[in-house]
């Protein structure tokens, strides 16, 4: 039975989907203007394997992920680079695919772009000014008024009492209150624009999710995700857009995945504190990302640095050590088998994928005690419900960075020619070859059956 931390609600609630056996879920996703860091990894690989675990529970998912192609740091950062903003966006679209790709992140069924969605935003817009929500300032722009929707602060927790008094609110003469948000900008010179019935001029950033969930996901639907930096204002005006327009529930699970922190601070680009993902690529196996990733509670703060992530491949190597030291079998999973049982019941309670992943090296030491070929199979295998361990062992042990320079031709060679050098009882030799391996970031490990190399 699986529950879910609802932020909507505070606490861990038994989900019910709206329809039987079928979830609808919506998770906000990039601002392509740059490219993705490791916040936005976090994004992409928890609501990934939220949707894998979704269907691996049996429901037909429905996953939509948006994209923003239409912002004031795109429009700016397009006209210092002298291109056009979709030449701007569809390269950092490209780039930010390559980088999910890398990690292992599943497409979501639904990837619809801002820009896309323009006259359906126009029509809440509408509904929400002909609900007296929404009126139109002497500036032009068209504002949400926020002191007329009673459910304002119903996610975030916060009143509208408190946010005057301790929220840093943009002094804005044109609307009736601070708290009021844009929901159509009026257009400025050089600036992109659609025509509207308010005159020429482009959405604000909150009514574009409103916008592509309901029409994607229908007006009332099961999961949104996104970030905690979202939660407020972002959130909290989707729900005022919604169901100000619609009149109905928007949606009943609310999910946060927690900050990625560097030196105790959050990871973002106003602080200059972050590292893209191809940077970390770089030094390490995208799948260790992808387990370093995993390996917190989603809810958790995940703390950033090269120790963390070696500690995490360390850890997801002894667990390739254990598919090549005992070849797996091609097995389905039994969930009433008691490790099964187990990662199933973890995941099962908000998603702990820390609890799943600490079951899967308990059954790989038992794997390696047994010398169980079906165990090991079973690893194999509940790994890849989360998107872990479906590589050939030596495939993933031997990634990563460039090993000193050298190919896998000319490893090969030098282990053969260590080879030679023992038979030819020529030590030395032989450990002058593997000294300079080691140098060179290889490592030998000798059995019975031969000698294999791996990445140290």
């Amino acid at each position: 039975m699986l529950k879910i931390f609802n932020s909507l609600k505070r606490e861990k609630q038994i989900f019910e989907p709206i329809e039987a056996n079928k979830v609808r879920m919506y998770v906000c996703g990039m601002t392509v203007y740059d490219y993705c860091h490791l916040g936005h990894a976090r994004v992409m690989v928890v609501f990934d394997m939220v949707y894998r675990w979704l269907k691996a529970s049996g429901y037909d998912v429905t996953y939509v992920r948006n994209i923003t192609d239409i912002d004031d740091k795109i429009i700016r950062r397009a006209a210092e680079n002298g291109e056009t903003i979709q030449q701007l966006t569809d390269r950092f679209i490209a780039y930010m695919h390559e980088d999910a790709d890398a990690l292992g992140v599943l497409r979501p069924d639904h990837e619809p772009r801002a820009t896309e969605f323009v006259p359906q935003m126009q029509d809440i817009i509408s509904q929400l000014e002909q609900n007296g929500l929404a009126y139109q300032a002497a500036d032009g722009d068209v504002n949400y008024a926020v002191r007329k929707f009673p459910g304002y602060g119903k996610l975030s927790g916060k009143s509208l009492d408190d946010l005057r008094a301790g929220e840093r609110v943009e002094v804005d003469n044109a609307k009736q209150d601070p708290l009021d948000f844009v929901l159509w900008k009026r257009a400025k010179a050089g600036e992109p624009a659609w025509p509207s019935r308010w005159g020429d001029g482009r959405p604000g950033w909150h009514i574009e999710c409103s916008a592509m969930s309901s029409s994607l996901l229908g007006k009332h639907f099961d999961i949104h995700g996104g970030g905690q930096d979202l939660q407020f204002p972002h959130h909290e005006n989707e729900i005022a857009q919604s169901e100000g327009a619609n009149c109905c529930s928007y949606v009943n699970y609310w999910m946060h995945n927690g900050f990625v922190r560097v030196d105790n601070e959050k990871m973002s680009k106003s602080l200059g504190n972050f590292f893209t993902i191809r940077t970390v690529l770089e030094n390490y196996d995208a799948e260790v990302v992808r387990f370093f990733i995993l390996r917190a509670h989603y809810r958790s703060p995940l703390n950033y640095s090269d120790a963390h992530l070696d500690d995490a491949r360390r850890s997801l190597d002894s667990l390739y050590f254990t598919l090549r030291d005992v070849p797996p079998l091609t097995v389905d999973i039994d969930w009433t088998q008691d490790f099964a049982a187990r990662f199933s019941a973890a995941l099962n309670e908000d998603f702990d994928s820390h609890g799943a992943i600490a079951v899967l090296f308990e059954l790989a030491a038992e794997a390696n005690r047994q010398k169980s070929a079906a165990l090991s199979g079973l690893l194999k295998a509940l790994g890849g419900v989360i998107g872990l361990l479906e590589r050939e062992p030596l495939a993933y042990l031997r990634a990563g960075p460039a090993a000193g320079g050298l190919d896998e031709a000319a490893i090969e060679a030098l282990i053969a020619q260590r080879a030679d050098a023992k038979k030819a009882r020529d030590f030395a030799t032989a450990d002058r070859v593997r000294d300079e391996l080691k140098a060179a970031g290889i490592v030998l490990d000798d059995s019975p059956q031969g000698t294999t190399w791996r990445r140290a």
